[in-house]
């Protein structure tokens, strides 16, 4: 539909809706990929909704495409709702522009879709970064036959009495039975002193016994691991737990093929094709250091022209298609571990660890401990390379302070590098962070800035008209402490000051739309701006997150009743030892602890420096600091146990729950 053709004439109601959607997509693409539509005609047209990442594949596309002229190329980038096309002429790419833009097809899933195209000059995306299977990693193709493949899979009875020792109920995401020792997901290891009735399947005998003479394992296994995935099941990033298994790590995938992904700390992923009636080996590098896991969908992106051959799934966007998943069922061998682990990446090791990880705290006393060391250390260690990845104010908070009225005063409580302190030039802000160096950042942006203890601010009580506290009251150990920050904040408003707060949220994926955090995956820590929580980290092992991934999560909303008696937490969990969070997942613990990769000594003299190359051993230091993630309805809870205060909203941003409160 041409510009003329609008001003002339009158729209129909049904056009201009079209044209508000089409513009909407046209918005979106440039907010989010940075593709920015012309509007004059050429040869390439962005296909908007007609994307890999929304179920539509190539073959289902190209067809569509063809119909109202020559292709000369269709690119699809892995995992993105856009594709483009090329057509030989413009004359044919303005026929398909006029023709095909609000186009209803269905997609793989047999949901309905609409197209809406625009013209582009440039096709553009990010390229995947590694294009070779991580060091030590391996793939044997048909390493059974497919009567083989019969025999084993009729070998598993899922149907068998839950009195079974080797009986593993279903988790969330899939069904699993151990063999020779039970894995425990609560701790992400194997009890060496109680191995399983039986061992593992006779059946198994003679494949591992070949694939130990040809070299594949240097030991047999004596545990053995089987899960069966469903179409749209997976399993979160993890790194099998180094001390409770040897080095080499076998699986073997029956009744259909899957793309499992690999990645490094530095954030790169390798996703890799994995064939039925296929062996994957991973030892060495592949096998302590990088996190393998597969993602949950229904359809993973392929090489058009490789059809399901191993191999990794490159970034060749003229080449990739989809490929429907079928129920998936693998066989895990490993040889349990009686010695400690030595391997070369003492970073990511439970056993070279020189400090286990924190015991969730018991008293006001341990909390306060606990945040010292794994909260306040923490930043003043990474300031410098923390600062450099926090400069985009976040839209929600810049209007908040944007609406306030000129002259007001307002306090940061937690101010970091003060990146909203200069948001607004009419208002008389100050901040405060407990970080040294934080503070001394914000000077040096020439900030007023002092540093102080978010539950002790030494401003004068009802001197504020507003505050913020963003990204703060989730490092507090307590829901006493928590609660008591929020406290503070109320001290400091006068009647009538309000006051916004962000926390991060234990639902990442929200209303079926995944966070930022969740959806990106950077080739470099601080190439972009993070989410508001922050981790810019190593992808640490299973080995000390409980659940990961394989049990349901446990978030209860807590009642008014419960913050009142300091009863937020539900389950028992003293004594217990908090878990390490992988980046990039979801969660499966509301108090964990989230590494820090730190990389260079950043600040003024000394620039964060590029990683090293993937293969080297050279990894930087990790620090973690304590997070307690609020389920949802527990802030707005904690907000409402205070006196003389009023909750004026609470919503849901980008993987944060927020708050405006009013004082009364």
């Amino acid at each position: 539909m041409d510009s003329n053709h609008q001003s002339n004439c009158k729209l129909s109601k049904t056009e201009k809706k079209f044209l508000r959607k089409q513009m909407k997509a046209r918005h979106t693409l440039l907010r989010h990929e940075g593709i920015e539509a012309v509007s004059y005609a050429t040869q390439l047209l962005v296909v908007a909704n007609g994307g890999l990442g929304n179920s539509v594949s190539r073959n289902q596309l190209f067809p569509v495409l063809e119909k109202v002229g020559q292709v000369d190329s269709l690119l699809m980038p892995p995992n993105k709702p856009y594709s483009f096309v090329r057509y030989k002429t413009i004359e044919e790419s303005k026929k398909a522009y006029a023709t095909l833009n609000g186009k209803e097809i269905v997609d793989d899933l047999g949901q309905k879709i609409i197209l809406y195209l625009n013209f582009v000059e440039k096709a553009q995306w990010k390229e995947l970064g590694f294009q070779a299977l991580p060091p030590g990693l391996k793939i044997v193709e048909e390493i059974i036959s497919s009567e083989d493949e019969k025999l084993l899979l009729e070998s598993v009875n899922w149907t068998e009495d839950t009195d079974n020792q080797n009986f593993q109920k279903s988790l969330k995401h899939r069904r699993v039975k151990h063999f020779g020792y039970e894995f425990h997901y609560e701790n992400n290891n194997v009890d060496k002193d109680k191995p399983l009735h039986g061992g593992l399947p006779d059946v198994c005998d003679s494949f591992l016994e070949k694939w130990l003479k040809e070299g594949f394992v240097r030991h047999k296994p004596d545990q053995l691991t089987v899960n069966q995935y469903e179409p749209g099941h997976g399993i979160p990033a993890h790194i099998d737990t180094h001390s409770a298994f040897e080095d080499e790590i076998i699986s073997l995938s029956l009744g259909s093929e899957i793309v499992m992904d690999f990645k490094h700390p530095d954030g790169v992923t390798v996703p890799v094709m994995l064939p039925r009636r296929s062996l994957l080996v991973m030892t060495g590098e592949s096998r302590y250091l990088w996190t393998h896991g597969i993602t949950p969908r229904k359809y993973d992106p392929v090489q058009a022209s490789k059809g399901h051959r191993s191999g990794v799934i490159t970034g060749d966007v003229g080449n990739l298609t989809l490929c429907k998943r079928g129920i998936r069922t693998s066989f895990t061998f490993r040889k349990v571990r009686q010695t400690p682990c030595n391997c070369s990446y003492p970073l990511v090791c439970d056993s070279q660890m020189k400090e286990p990880p924190p015991l969730f705290p018991e008293s006001d006393k341990e909390a306060s401990q606990l945040e010292q060391e794994y909260v306040h250390r923490v930043y003043e260690e990474i300031a410098g390379h923390f600062s450099s990845t926090r400069h985009t104010p976040w839209p929600h908070i810049v209007e908040f302070l944007k609406a306030l009225p000129s002259g007001s005063v307002v306090a940061d409580i937690g101010c970091g590098n003060g990146k909203y302190l200069g948001i607004n030039k009419e208002l008389f802000m100050i901040g405060c962070d407990r970080s040294q160096k934080l503070v001394d950042i914000c000077r040096e942006r020439q900030f007023q800035a002092f540093v102080c203890d978010a539950l002790a601010v030494p401003i004068r009580s009802g001197a504020c008209d507003a505050c913020i506290s963003i990204a703060v009251i989730h490092h507090m150990a307590t829901t006493e402490r928590r609660v008591a920050a929020l406290q503070e904040l109320v001290r400091l408003l006068r009647p009538g000051g309000k006051a916004l707060v962000y926390v991060w949220a234990m639902e990442q994926e929200y209303n079926n739309k995944k966070s930022k955090y969740l959806r990106e995956n950077r080739t470099s820590q601080g190439e972009k701006e993070e989410t508001d929580s922050g981790t810019s980290v190593a992808r640490l092992s299973e080995q000390q997150m409980p659940d990961a991934g394989n049990q349901d999560s446990t978030c209860s909303v807590p009642s008014m009743n419960d913050f009142q008696k300091g009863r937020c937490n539900s389950r028992n969990i003293a004594k217990s030892k908090l878990p390490i969070h992988t980046n990039r997942t979801s969660f499966h613990s509301q108090d964990l602890l989230v590494p820090w990769h730190l990389k260079g000594n950043p600040g003024k003299e000394n620039p964060v420096e590029p990683s090293g190359p993937i293969g080297t051993h050279d990894l930087s230091p990790v620090f973690h600091r304590y997070y307690h993630v609020f389920c949802e309805g527990e802030l707005e809870a904690a907000c409402q146990t205070l006196n003389n205060v009023s909750v004026l909203q609470s919503y849901y941003d980008q993987g944060n729950w927020c708050v405006i409160l009013q004082k009364v």
